[in-house]
């Protein structure tokens, strides 16, 4: 199974110098004095505005960013994180509240509205039992979005997740190749 790829730059469109990795990179400014374009040659990563994955994320497949601006970053790429390819089934479990309270919903498919189909206003904890996630503030999979690997979610605002509220989620499929 190959691993993904991603090559930053200090500039935009490609240009200036570059550093290249295939693993999570909490910190670009140890090799690069900032970073405002990137180029995916394989796999699928988030990229934040902040070090240690942490502020606005964007997800990146395969393909050419020539400008940070235009991914939703408010500062250039400070951190990025190799999301490793799931085969399988997708499970998590929604909760309107933190710490598992207020409605649960079992999700093993995308969901474009959450308030549509749950009649949920927000999803505050969560359980992510198989797969890997995208969160996305709007629904039908738009606005500022958060990335979550398996694990529990006592709290998602405490995890870095930096949206207002999640209307909609959607699951990383392999077809990032």
């Amino acid at each position: 199974m190959t691993m993904g790829k991603i090559i930053f730059y200090e500039d935009r469109n490609f240009q200036g110098r570059s550093y290249e990795t295939s693993s999570d990179c909490a910190d670009t400014s140890s090799f690069l004095s900032r970073c405002h374009s990137c180029r995916v040659e394989s796999g699928c990563f988030m990229v934040y505005d902040r070090t240690n994955f942490t502020g606005n994320q964007f997800f990146v497949r395969r393909g050419e960013y020539s400008d940070y601006q235009r991914m939703g970053m408010s500062d250039c790429i400070k951190s990025c994180r190799m999301i490793p390819m799931h085969r399988g089934q997708f499970r998590m479990r929604i909760y309107e509240r933190e710490n598992f309270g207020g409605q649960m919903h079992e999700l093993m498919d995308d969901c474009e509205n959450m308030q549509d189909r749950y009649r949920m206003s927000d999803c505050q904890s969560c359980n992510v039992m198989d797969g890997h996630w995208l969160l996305y503030e709007q629904p039908h999979f738009r606005g500022r979005m958060g990335y979550l690997r398996p694990g529990e979610y006592r709290n998602l605002r405490d995890q870095g997740i930096n949206l207002s509220r999640i209307m909609s989620l959607k699951r990383i499929m392999d077809s990032c190749h």
